[in-house]
């Protein structure tokens, strides 16, 4: 069955950067949408990046320009990288996949939230 674990959560500074991992398993799934969507407390879910299996990307609004989305097929991690950190980046983010049937799957940002797929959450904390 598909896994998906987080990583690389923890507490910085206005300003500062983290980089999250998420290191997936149990699928081989050609065609797919990865994203990141993240929840603070009273808050609704918030996806805010997503790329495809062709490597499209797509990111929120509030996060285009300082975060970035990547991948690393051969380590089958999904990785997020997070720069000019504010306070309200504050939630737990979650690590999420899609299956998808088209050869140039269309993964939107905001969509990253509803993917079948989810794992736990790492922490991110920013003061």
């Amino acid at each position: 069955h598909v896994q998906l674990v987080e990583s690389g959560g923890g507490s910085v500074q206005a300003g500062g950067s983290l980089r999250l991992s998420c290191a997936a398993s149990g699928y081989t799934y050609l065609s797919y949408c990865m994203g990141w969507f993240r929840q603070a407390p009273g808050k609704e879910r918030e996806g805010v990046a997503a790329i495809g299996s062709d490597g499209r990307t797509s990111y929120a609004d509030s996060v285009k320009g300082r975060f970035t989305i990547s991948r690393d097929n051969i380590k089958n991690t999904l990785y997020l990288q997070m720069n000019s950190l504010k306070p309200e980046d504050t939630a737990m983010y979650y690590c999420a996949t899609l299956r998808s049937f088209s050869s140039r799957p269309l993964c939107i940002a905001t969509h990253a939230s509803t993917y079948n797929y989810r794992g736990q959450g790492t922490q991110v904390t920013v003061s």
